[in-house]
């Protein structure tokens, strides 16, 4: 069923209620696993996850030879429930787009981690998607901040992310469409979108994923809207780590 997009122009609101440079409602927890170094469970809308951190740990060895050098590897596992989907359809290990989420959020926080103070050894995360509902690899990594936080993991600032698309389709060329933020999956499924990700409260982008056709005109708009949500998000999070903080404080002072 196409998404209907006349009440864009009209109440200037969407679907679920939201003006276009609103965020979903975003909640999360930091230590929820005692066992794990370091945990996470987040909500964007109705996209929940949950990650944990193993690590660092000494890197295993390969044919006598210890592997890793003079940085910490890191490692990403994602693992989606049947249910999490409309489909209900079971993804393997093999799936493409699971390990294209895999790759993009590793190859982010090798970036953002302090991992040379870690050398020969292995940072793992592990994503557990329990529902999907659109920005989901946003959803991923900002869980997978939260996560690394938890473990102590020295990192230059978070890695915040949210999505951004735009109201109009490619081959309709509208001319005035809209940036809409923090897209639902109904609206992915629909309209052009790209997943943004920058570091702190910062300009600097070190994620951005587009897997649809734009004008090129609308991209410049969409990625401003994008950079915003992700200091919106970046707040929240601040929120949650100082929240859980002083909760620590608190316990220690008893």
């Amino acid at each position: 069923m196409p998404l209907d997009t006349s009440t864009y122009s009209l109440a200037l609101l969407r679907l679920d209620g939201r003006r276009w440079n609103e965020l979903r409602r975003l909640t999360a927890q930091i230590s929820t696993q005692a066992a794990a170094d370091g945990s996470s469970y987040l909500e964007m809308g109705n996209t929940k996850v949950i990650c944990t951190v193993t690590g660092p740990s000494e890197a295993k060895s390969t044919g006598g030879n210890r592997s890793g050098g003079d940085r910490a590897d890191v490692q990403v596992s994602i693992s989606i429930a049947g249910f999490s989907g409309v489909d209900r359809k079971r993804r393997g290990r093999g799936d493409k787009r699971t390990q294209e989420m895999q790759t993009t959020i590793a190859n982010a926080f090798s970036q953002s981690l302090f991992t040379h103070l870690y050398p020969h050894s292995t940072i793992v995360l592990s994503l557990h998607i329990l529902s999907q509902d659109g920005s989901l690899l946003a959803a991923l990594l900002n869980a997978s901040t939260l996560a690394l936080i938890d473990a102590g993991i020295p990192m230059r600032d978070y890695i915040c992310a949210c999505t951004a698309g735009s109201t109009s389709s490619y081959s309709s060329n509208d001319e005035k469409a809209d940036p809409l933020l923090d897209l639902n999956n109904m609206e992915e499924q629909e309209l052009p979108f790209l997943t943004v990700a920058t570091l702190g409260d910062t300009d600097d982008v070190s994620v951005l994923v587009m897997e649809t056709r734009v004008q090129i005109g609308r991209l410049e708009g969409m990625l401003a809207v994008g950079v915003d949500g992700c200091k919106q998000v970046r707040e929240i999070l601040d929120q949650v780590v100082r929240k859980r903080g002083v909760k620590i404080l608190e316990g220690s002072q008893l």
